[in-house]
């Protein structure tokens, strides 16, 4: 299987994924990263704030440092040869970059769920992501692996049982504020409600947020 190496411009972290407001685009790169990971591929990633000799040591990043003065970055290497660069290649054009067309990506998930190593697959990778998504706020996110999903011939019916998961998810911060602000400003309300996993008082007995 084939070596993925990205060099990353200069940022605050291994994947620019952080802070309050993270880059949708950096996020989805992150997790088509991780997609490659599970198809086999090696992928390895170079932050030029924390890694700089990695940079310089590269003869083709080096050489694509000095001719674009910086601006080439961020650039994607298959097996040592450069194959991208100036914007990160979204999950298609990465598969092909590194040799894994649809057929091969199929056999790989198959042949992982025969073995017992893993359920997840492209498929139920983008609806784990889709919930993600939605319990995350991040309208960017929702819309990618929305239609993501599509191309993989996911049906609505799943795509909507993963966005209500989310849905349920992202409730759960909101009802521990909820029943946190409750005690504090209604104590007697409070104590008549407890009783149900998310404050509802109904006892079900064993129910859960989610």
């Amino acid at each position: 299987m084939p070596t993925i190496e990205v060099f990353d411009p200069p940022m605050c972290c291994s994947t620019g994924v952080c802070g309050t407001d993270p880059n949708p685009m950096l996020a989805r790169f992150s997790s088509d990263l991780e997609w490659l990971k599970q198809q086999g591929a090696e992928v390895r990633r170079y932050n030029m704030a924390q890694e700089p000799t990695a940079f310089t040591e590269n003869p083709a990043v080096k050489k694509l440092l000095d001719e674009t003065d910086g601006d080439g970055l961020p650039a994607v290497l298959v097996n040592g040869t450069l194959v991208s660069q100036g914007s990160y290649p979204e999950r298609d054009a990465l598969a092909e970059l590194a040799g894994l067309n649809g057929a091969t990506q199929a056999k790989a998930a198959t042949q992982q769920t025969a073995q017992g190593e893993s359920l997840m697959t492209p498929a139920v990778d983008e609806l784990v992501a889709i919930a993600a998504s939605v319990a995350g706020n991040c309208e960017a996110c929702f819309e990618y692996h929305h239609e993501q999903a599509r191309k993989l011939g996911v049906s609505e019916q799943d795509m909507l049982r993963a966005f209500n998961l989310g849905l349920r998810i992202k409730q759960v911060p909101h009802q521990s504020l909820m029943r946190t602000a409750q005690k504090a400003l209604m104590p007697e309300e409070a104590a008549a409600n407890e009783g149900g996993c998310c404050g509802g008082g109904g006892g079900g007995g064993g129910s859960s947020c989610c």
